[in-house]
């Protein structure tokens, strides 16, 4: 079975914020992707403010559990950042038939934000919005050695 972990959006201060969670929940951050290191393209050209913000971070807390997060570039979305719907649920699949069942299921009805496919940064990933309202992220990575401990 998949995991599931909050995944926290912020307007620009993703760093601060993780760094603060970090030296109270404690740990080390097992990922950290500024967007500067993503492949740029005509087509998806990262503002130039935004290269060295949060694509990713990762800071894991318990056994189980990763609290990740990013800044959100607002410039090239029709998005509005708001305190209080700022936060994905984040679904890890086992393998990528398990995040295209988790993705196609939670969609129905529902928006896609961002259809599931191989990703710039080596994963299975995708972005939806139920049809409750609950924002979801759906991947897959390959490369993730975090095992599923029961």
């Amino acid at each position: 079975m998949a995991l599931f972990n909050p995944y926290l959006h912020f307007a620009g201060n993703t760093e601060e914020a993780f760094n603060f969670y970090k030296s109270i929940l404690g740990g080390e951050f097992i990922k950290m992707v500024r967007y500067k290191d993503l492949p740029q393209s005509d087509e998806h050209k990262i503002p130039e403010a935004y290269l060295d913000k949060i694509m990713y971070i990762a800071l894991p807390i318990g056994k189980n559990n990763v609290l990740m997060g990013s800044d959100a570039i607002l410039e090239s979305t029709e998005k509005k950042f708001t305190v209080g719907d700022n936060f994905h649920i984040s679904i890890s699949a086992e393998n990528k038939e398990e995040a295209n069942n988790l993705f196609n299921g939670l969609s129905v009805d529902g928006k896609i934000e961002m259809p599931i496919a191989n990703s710039p940064w080596g994963s299975y990933f995708g972005m939806l919005i139920d049809k409750f309202g609950i924002q979801w992220t759906v991947d897959f990575d390959p490369k993730d050695n975090r095992k599923i401990k029961q």
